[in-house]
């Protein structure tokens, strides 16, 4: 094995020791993807509990003082800092414990366990069932309808985009390819890069081919006699129907996965190189697969901002009806889209507008439930979100590559279908939370 000393840079952020292992930027970019997370787990150490919580835990005190808390920043926003905090009357919720004594006289544990969990279950099905009921059955409905379509349209076009931009960087570079035929090369040394050719019926006789690299290159039908590699990496690169004869192999990935249908005469493999090889100059789509998602990630910050500073005026539901027409009229125009930066601009656009639609339905879906079944219902609307998202991966992924107007029709068709519903929701602007 060799040392770290040995390891060489391949470009990018990347490095390898040896050839076994390959530290590539994407690796980089999942370490960086999950420092927020680690962040929020921390700051979650330092935000209280809620009141609820500690009513139901037995801490009163610690209950009155969040409430206060909660009380005097609202009242310094609203200039009344010299406002104080008075509670006339809380109400307790019951005790699960109570209700497990009371169940049980002998206080068995394993009794208590049992009847705990049925309690739980019991009451997370009665909450759930609560959302159904009236006056929230219909908002509940209605959220639900809007959580899906919007979750669809925006998962399903966030995994078609890139592929699609894939998609046609590879028309283009095929379209670029380089074809020979009937080559005869006969003691030739082949110490530089061979990219995107197609070699077909070619004879290769005591060649040399050392410290280089073939990126998309075919051999079709082709024969090396008495030929030497040494120091070769391939990176889409095969040897189809292709005879080698006394051939010699040293530190190359050439392997049965790059011989498809050849045949291999006293020749002899030496030091094969393992691991992926791959990298970001390698492979330059692979690269923008990171950057038009970084691109369509800091498009979102506008409609932050604007979604912050403009919700209370236009209202919550002006915000999230206009956003998702918006945005399915945004997705219609992708037909027209036939070059990599036409894609990537609509992309952005796409994003900056869908956004706003996200954070106001954040709002209306806390305001329009009563406190003792917010959670419940917030969770069920995300249950239809998640779902959503990997209809939406399945559908629209298979898709790429084969046809450009069902994912634009059916991804605007759900987006408007989804405004349009949303439209229809109480505006919750104003209201006191039940």
């Amino acid at each position: 094995m060799k040392q770290v000393d040995d390891s060489r840079v391949l470009g990018g952020w990347s490095f390898s020791m040896g050839s076994a292992y390959q530290f590539h930027s994407w690796r980089v970019f999942v370490v960086v993807c999950a420092l927020p997370c680690v962040c929020a787990v921390v700051a979650l150490t330092f935000i209280p509990e809620s009141p609820r919580f500690f009513l139901e835990m037995g801490k009163h005190d610690e209950a009155w003082m969040v409430l206060k808390q909660i009380h005097d920043t609202n009242m310094r926003a609203r200039g009344e800092p010299e406002k104080v905090f008075t509670v006339n009357k809380i109400k307790l919720p019951k005790h699960l414990d109570e209700l497990v004594e009371m169940q049980s006289d002998s206080a068995n544990p394993v009794a208590k366990v049992l009847f705990r969990i049925r309690t739980e279950l019991r009451g997370i099905w009665l909450t759930f069932m609560k959302c159904f009921n009236y006056p929230v059955r219909d908002n509940t409905i209605k959220l639900a309808i809007v959580w899906f379509t919007l979750s669809f349209g925006y998962y399903g076009l966030s995994v078609w985009f890139p592929d699609v931009i894939h998609h046609l960087q590879s028309d283009e570079y095929a379209s670029r390819v380089k074809t020979h035929n009937n080559e005869h090369i006969e003691d030739f040394t082949f110490n530089f890069t061979l990219e995107n050719q197609i070699h077909t019926n070619g004879v290769f006789v005591n060649d040399r081919f050392i410290s280089m690299k073939l990126k998309s290159v075919t051999f079709i039908d082709s024969t090396f006699q008495n030929c030497y590699f040494d120091d070769v990496s391939t990176v889409g690169s095969l040897f189809k129907n292709c005879s080698f004869v006394e051939a010699f192999f040293y530190n190359t990935d050439i392997d049965d996965s790059k011989l498809v249908g050849s045949r291999v005469i006293n020749s002899s493999f030496h030091h094969n190189k393992t691991g992926c090889q791959m990298t970001f100059d390698d492979d330059y789509s692979a690269y923008w697969v990171y950057f038009v998602n970084f691109l369509g990630t800091l498009a979102v910050l506008p409609g932050n901002i604007v979604s912050a500073l403009l919700m209370d005026k236009i209202g919550r539901l002006s915000m999230l009806g206009g956003s998702m027409v918006l945005s399915g009229i945004s997705c219609f125009f992708l037909w027209f889209g036939t070059s990599e930066s036409m894609m990537i601009f609509m992309l952005c656009l796409y994003n900056g507008l869908s956004i706003s639609a996200w954070n106001s339905l954040d709002v209306v879906t806390a305001e329009l439930y009563p406190t003792d079944r917010r959670g419940t219902g917030f969770g069920f609307c995300n249950a239809m979100c998640k779902l959503a998202a990997v209809l939406g991966n399945l559908i629209f992924g298979s898709l790429v590559g084969i046809t450009k107007a069902i994912p634009i029709l059916l991804a605007s068709t759900v987006l408007v279908g989804g405004g349009l519903v949303g439209l229809r929701l109480p505006d919750t602007r104003g209201n006191v939370l039940m």
